[in-house]
């Protein structure tokens, strides 16, 4: 049975990743900062940056589910993900990083994100510039087994669950409408998948509907 830990499992993405595990027989723990607010029967309740290596011995897969929306605060997503990373270093335990799409690339030459881009929104750059920040330190690590999942632009909490999603790239892709989309319940379809499976070892992918 494979044993996944989600930190910041009380957030509405974590707490679908967790009832999608647990759907799939998976031993799940719910990694959270306050009192447990999922379906999870087991639990550590620490602040991610007090993790220990011991604490995250064991699981097969770590999802750092972890976001914050204050701009003074957006440093934090490099800190915390290099504290994950430094206590998984050269272990054998999975890291799925919970992405954004601003750091998605506009075209196959890699050369521009999509949050340089002149219409990218304003009030989404300071997140895009830090989770994009940290993906960039994170893929200096070679010590680690990481897999960062960036979702599709519009990324929709209250969206349905489907059971279909379309895995790409490092390159923002769109349906045959033109749309960038993926509910919050089918990325965590996806996520899940890529823990079942890990074909993209140190690699970035993105999912959209």
């Amino acid at each position: 049975m494979m044993k996944i830990g989600v930190i910041a499992a009380n957030g509405k993405v974590g707490r679908l990743i967790v009832k999608e595990a647990l759907e799939r027989g998976m031993d799940v723990t719910a990694i959270v900062r306050s009192a447990n607010k999922t379906e999870a029967k087991k639990v550590i309740q620490k602040d991610i940056m007090d993790l220990t290596r011991e604490d995250l011995e064991g699981f097969d897969v770590v999802v750092d589910a972890f976001g914050v929306w204050d701009d003074e605060k957006m440093n934090l997503h490099s800190v915390t993900l290099n504290h994950l990373a430094d206590i998984l270093s050269d272990t054998k335990t999975r890291l799925l990083v919970v992405g954004g799409a601003g750091s998605l690339y506009t075209d196959q030459t890699h050369t521009m994100t999509i949050s340089e881009t002149p219409d990218f929104p304003k009030a989404y750059l300071p997140v895009a510039n830090g989770m994009g920040k940290a993906l960039e330190e994170l893929r200096k690590r070679n010590d680690v087994k990481w897999t960062y999942i960036s979702p599709a632009a519009e990324f929709d909490p209250e969206g349905k669950r489907t059971g279909f999603y379309v895995l790409a790239g490092e390159e923002f892709t769109v349906n045959e409408k033109g749309e960038s989309y993926i509910s919050y319940a089918d990325y965590a379809l996806a996520l899940v998948d890529e823990a079942e499976k890990g074909n993209h070892i140190r690699e970035r992918i993105s999912v959209r509907k």
